[in-house]
């Protein structure tokens, strides 16, 4: 394995992650812009043994990611996993969510302080390689959001992990609608630590990059010193709690498309209700059931656990040995763009338990569960 993360990166532009020096620290630039800085199999390899060289070394006290261009990133490059799996290249998808899960659980557990800036569209995996980490800076152009289910896969990346511990039913709300939280929401819901405006971005990472310290208190005290206080306005989906919790509670995708309707014909929300209802009845009706059991499961697990299960349930839908929605979810909203998928099943009333059950379900006896090393690390979230 280790050779073949060296492989990658010898094929891989290295400017697609980019290393800026600083007095005690380094940075890691994300440099994909016209692709929202979206992950490839060689930018996670690179990633991974960029932390891990970092954290040994003894001269560089904390560490900092960002991305180029409009977006910090847009999540797993999820045209090219396609394109791989396509040509029946499935163990190189496979290498991906081993590294990519590997890099998300090293991030967890990092030694030293870290700080993601989360300026622009920072979405699916791109939240999973942030939010494990110590300091997540939003921003007035901070976009969240977990849009897998609306392409036929399920919120990785650790995403079962934190979205499971949103308060109430919001975890379950972002999954199934892929609805997008701004910075100032992410705050209030405690996906980001600090709140700076763009326009402030260069200021705070001039004061970082002249930080000579290893300390998380000094660097807090750096963002603090830089932040602003915010609140979600009055139009925020954070205060719709009272709904998302009386329809996001129930036990199945169903009778939350239930609630949903019920709400909307009798509610203030109804067009809110409407909205939410179309957004889940635009997604793959499989990814759904599986998505929710994903939540449900992880709001118990830790991340390790998280971790594993969500590597079982990615081989799962890539294989297509259930259903081919997946591919079928990115050609129509991302290749193709008519934006009108074929999925398969096509109901949510066609989707059977066996069929949600084979994405939970232990891996054969010749095919490797994710191994992390949990003996020797621990994650302090």
């Amino acid at each position: 394995m280790e050779l073949l993360f060296c492989c990658l990166e010898m094929l891989v532009p290295m400017w697609k992650v980019l290393v800026e020096g600083r007095a005690k620290s380094r940075a890691a630039i994300l440099n994909r812009p016209a692709s929202l800085n979206a992950l490839t199999i060689p930018m996670v390899a690179r990633l991974k043994r960029l932390y891990e060289s970092w954290e040994e070394n003894p001269d560089i006290g904390f560490v900092l990611m960002k991305g180029s261009g409009k977006a910090f990133c847009s999540g797993s490059d999820v045209v090219s996993l396609c394109e791989l799996l396509n040509e029946g290249k499935m163990e190189e998808c496979k290498t991906y969510f081993q590294t990519l899960y590997k890099f998300v659980y090293l991030q967890a557990t990092y030694l030293k302080p870290h700080v993601a800036i989360l300026d622009g569209f920072t979405m699916g995996a791109g939240a999973g390689i942030a939010v494990p980490g110590m300091f997540r800076v939003a921003t007035n152009k901070t976009v969240f959001a977990h849009p897998e289910a609306q392409i036929g896969f399920h919120p990785d990346a650790g995403a079962s992990f934190y979205l499971s511990r949103l308060p109430g039913y919001l975890g379950e709300y972002l999954a199934l609608t892929g609805d997008k939280l701004n910075g100032a929401e992410m705050i209030a819901c405690g996906l980001a630590s600090h709140y700076v405006l763009h326009e402030r971005l260069d200021l705070i990472e001039e004061r970082l990059g002249k930080l000579i310290t290893d300390e998380a208190t000094v660097i807090e005290t750096s963002l603090a010193q830089y932040g602003d206080l915010v609140y979600p306005d009055k139009t925020s989906v954070l205060l719709k709690f009272e709904t998302i919790d009386k329809c996001f509670s129930h036990d199945t995708v169903e009778e939350i498309v239930d609630a949903l309707e019920s709400e909307a014909a009798d509610n203030s929300y109804n067009e809110w209700c409407k909205n939410a209802i179309g957004k889940i009845k635009e997604a793959s009706p499989l990814s759904l059931k599986v998505t929710l059991q994903s939540i449900r499961e992880g709001r118990f697990q830790s991340l390790d656990q998280c971790l594993a299960r969500e590597y079982r349930m990615s081989l799962a839908g890539m294989s297509k040995q259930v259903s081919n929605d997946v591919c079928e979810g990115v050609r129509a909203r991302l290749v193709d763009k008519d934006f009108a998928p074929k999925w398969d099943p096509p109901s949510l009333e066609e989707v059977s338990k066996d069929m949600v059950d084979s994405y939970f379900s232990p891996l054969g006896e010749f095919e490797p569960e994710l191994e992390l090393p949990t003996a020797l690390r621990e994650p302090y979230i």
